[in-house]
């Protein structure tokens, strides 16, 4: 491996232990009814986004909420002492990508078949505190 490379793979490694983040892999939902749910709390704080998920008539919602709980609960783990209420937390990004298709065959009349595709998806939900959300912001704004 080249030095700019393991320089980059450093780098990675220490912005990744300072997220505090969840991942749902292969969950069998389509992306796309996904994405409605994920969508629905991004930048919302995290106290409202449960409440949000919990009285959503969506069958996603009820993944993605217990997503949020995980990231919350790994968030407690490296801040322990910390409130939840005091600390602002946001749902910082949630994003949604494809994962395996299951690719099955329906009978159809005639002798024909028609292809039916099981799609499934990985979902990841990061959180942070709003406080570090406005420092990162203002320093983008005195860099423009």
């Amino acid at each position: 491996m080249g030095a700019r490379k393991r320089n980059r793979a450093n780098q990675l490694k220490e912005e990744r232990q300072n997220k505090y983040y969840a991942v749902l892999r292969n969950c069998p939902t389509s992306p796309r009814k996904m994405r409605l749910v994920t969508e629905m709390i991004k930048g919302v704080e995290v106290n409202k986004a449960l409440d949000m998920l919990k009285f959503s008539s969506k069958d996603a919602s009820s993944k993605v909420e217990k997503l949020l709980l995980s990231a919350i609960a790994n968030w407690q783990a490296k801040n322990e002492g910390a409130r939840i209420e005091e600390s602002n937390l946001v749902v910082k990004e949630a994003f949604v990508d494809q994962s395996r298709t299951l690719k099955r065959i329906q009978p159809a009349p005639q002798g024909r078949a028609h292809r039916i595709r099981k799609r499934s998806n990985h979902v990841t939900i990061v959180i942070d505190s709003q406080n570090v959300k406005e420092e990162v912001e203002q320093v983008q704004e005195n860099k423009a």
